[in-house]
């Protein structure tokens, strides 16, 4: 009879044992402030050298503050000719992004805390681009090979609405589902070898188709008497944001 009491005893200290760390680990995750994340759109839509990552902190129980940052690139343009001119190079591919968002998870639309549910808040994205090019070009007084760097820099600031869940107390799928803003953007054209006025004309006009291609919507951007017939070009629009990140909470 002894022994079975100490048995039952010990059974008892032990599932008690037990019980403590999960209802610690429950507390504990319901105070977790901190998430990372990886944006998983960007790089289906434009290869794999579009790697960033993010940080979200709760700042107070509905709000919260995050910054993102990492590599992006231009997806390579297409190589095939084209009105005499065609790619025969892409070198030097350099680009980076910055962004910076606060949320206001809300309150009367969600039943947890930050980081759980609807969000809208504003937003701000720094995007920097480059990119070396080698052109066989073709016509009536020019037949060689042409040398051009590329550079883009896009200022992106509007609102944004979207949803974040939260599976298994750690896991996070962060959708920004709408972000209306004015996008700023900026492109410059550099030839490393001299050409006629009509010749740079004629490049400038086929890298504009070319990024036409890979850019959908770009022809807003770069359209009437802009990029086509310069060197150097400057416009804003109104653009939408969408991203979709997955993240980890601790």
């Amino acid at each position: 009879m002894k022994s079975i009491t100490i048995k039952s005893g010990l059974a008892f200290a032990f599932i008690a044992f037990l019980s403590l760390p999960s209802h610690g680990q429950s507390d504990s995750i319901k105070s977790l402030k901190n998430s990372i994340k990886f944006n998983i759109s960007n790089p289906i839509l434009f290869g794999w050298k579009y790697n960033v990552f993010g940080y979200e902190r709760v700042i107070k129980e509905h709000q919260t503050a995050s910054i993102t940052m990492g590599r992006v690139a231009f997806p390579r343009l297409s190589g095939d000719f084209s009105n005499s001119t065609g790619i025969t190079d892409q070198q030097n591919d350099i680009g980076f992004n910055l962004a910076l968002e606060y949320r206001f998870y809300l309150k009367n639309e969600n039943r947890h805390g930050a980081p759980r549910g609807v969000y809208i808040g504003p937003y701000y994205s720094y995007n920097h681009f480059s990119r070396d090019l080698s052109w066989q070009l073709n016509t009536a007084d020019f037949t060689g090979n042409v040398g051009t760097k590329i550079r883009m820099t896009a200022n992106f600031i509007g609102a944004q609405l979207g949803y974040q869940f939260v599976l298994w107390d750690r896991l996070t799928i962060d959708m920004i589902l709408m972000g209306p803003g004015r996008w700023l953007f900026r492109m410059n054209t550099d030839f490393t070898t001299s050409l006629s006025t009509e010749n740079e004309e004629l490049l400038l006009e086929t890298i504009n188709e070319k990024i036409k291609e890979k850019f959908p919507g770009s022809n807003i951007i770069f359209s009437g008497d802009g990029f086509e017939a310069k060197k150097s070009t400057s416009t804003n629009t109104i653009g939408l944001r969408y991203l979709v990140n997955i993240g980890f909470r601790f």
